[in-house]
């Protein structure tokens, strides 16, 4: 097996140290352009707003005949102001986030020889054939989540990653229909490597939001489950600029016990998730060894969403 150079791709580890992630491998860069790019990102935010300002606009001056009180102008000026705003809250949550991981971009060097899509982590197993099936009150009604681990596979950046069918039912309707995909490295940490999400509203795909595959777009993977996780460890879930994919995690607790669905979990895993393009969404997550993910709770809402049984076929 090839031996690679170390990146400076640290993460925040216990008391405000660095650390460095060992599988976490590329080439060096220089303090700051994690920031650099951040502000870009800010520039192009603002750019789209402004742009779908004039969308709007337009279609004012189109229907001008419907709307004799002209308010559609208005109406599109507050919009700008508020997506104004959202960009602002991006770049706020974006450079937080460059300040948690050092500062530096995000560049990791994939060699396809360090990973295997044999995911035993214990915290986040993928057997093939197995679903976790989960399930919640929201306010909108009873939501159900499928999450089968399938005996497809699927290559990103030459690393053949499992692939899993994720079915997210609102009252029995299908609302979303996601693929995503991981593999494991040598370390035990288990990588992220792209989604294809589909939003759905009565059977029909309304919107593709959240997707991105490792290497197109220049997205690259990050870490969805470290193998060694400690208190305070900050780390990338993805990272797609161009597909507003920006997923983070930090380890929250270890050691937890809780009851869910009547079941008791012990040495649980806590995560608290969060992202640059959301900077609102924030969820926990638990982890039990052995199961993986059995409850997550939407710190916004405290909508919760349980595993309630695992199958194999």
């Amino acid at each position: 097996m090839r031996r690679m150079m170390l990146s400076n791709w640290f993460i925040r580890g216990a008391a405000g140290t660095l650390i460095l992630l060992g599988s976490a491998l590329g080439s060096p860069a220089q303090a700051g352009d994690c920031d650099e790019v951040a502000r870009s990102q800010l520039k192009a935010c603002q750019k789209g707003a402004e742009d779908e300002y004039w969308i709007a606009i337009a279609r004012c001056d189109n229907d001008a005949a419907e709307d004799p009180q002209g308010l559609c102008p208005k109406a599109a000026s507050q919009e700008l102001t508020a997506a104004r705003a959202d960009c602002g809250d991006q770049l706020d949550a974006r450079v937080q986030i460059c300040a948690q991981l050092g500062g530096d971009k995000y560049d990791p060097v994939i060699n396809p020889a360090n990973f295997s899509t044999n995911i035993n982590n214990p915290y986040f197993p993928l057997k093939p054939g197995t679903t976790f099936v989960y399930e919640g009150q929201t306010a909108g009604g009873l939501e159900h989540d499928d999450f089968q681990v399938t005996r497809k596979t699927h290559t990103f950046l030459g690393v053949e990653c499992v692939e899993v069918h994720d079915v997210v039912k609102l009252n029995g309707e299908v609302t979303e229909d996601t693929l995503d995909w991981f593999a494991q490295d040598n370390a035990g940490n288990v990588w992220y490597f792209g989604e294809e999400s589909k939003q759905l509203e009565d059977g029909i795909v309304i919107g593709i939001e959240g997707s991105w595959q490792a290497g197109a777009d220049d997205a690259k993977p990050g870490i969805v489950m470290e193998a060694k996780p400690k208190v305070r460890d900050v780390y990338r879930q993805e990272y797609a600029i161009a597909g507003d994919a920006e997923d983070m995690a930090d380890v929250v607790a270890l050691g937890q016990s809780i009851k869910v669905h009547g079941k008791t979990y012990n040495n649980v895993l806590v995560t608290h998730e969060f992202s640059g393009v959301e900077p609102s969404a924030n969820e926990r997550k638990f982890y039990a060894p052995n199961v993986g993910n059995v409850l997550t709770i939407d710190d916004e809402t405290g909508d919760r969403s349980e595993l309630i049984k695992i199958t194999t076929n």
